[in-house]
């Protein structure tokens, strides 16, 4: 039996900031309206779990974003982002600009 994963695919759109981030999530990863919007909230929401009943309901997250805007380079908000995902149950998969 495999896994059931929760993908979430950002390419195309572009995400200059972490509030464009929340943005983008917020609904796919059906996040409740009181989510805090921060670091420590994402953290909690899929490490932890128990906040996102989408989330929760998958074995595995993938998000796909496009190296471009917050992925460009080495912002720091982006790279503490990246460090939150644990490569196993949690994924962040930036794919390189065409």
């Amino acid at each position: 039996m495999t896994d059931s994963e929760l993908i979430v695919d950002l390419r195309g759109r572009l995400i200059e900031t972490l509030n464009d981030f929340w943005d983008a999530v917020t609904e796919p990863c059906g996040l409740p309206e009181w989510f805090g919007r921060n670091l420590n909230a994402w953290s909690d929401t899929i490490e932890t779990r128990g906040i996102s009943e989408v989330i929760d309901s998958h074995d595995v997250l993938i998000v796909h974003a496009d190296q471009r805007g917050l992925f460009e380079g080495n912002r720091h908000e982006a790279q503490v982002l990246a460090d939150i995902f644990d490569g196993e149950q949690n994924r962040l998969v930036i794919h390189a600009s065409t």
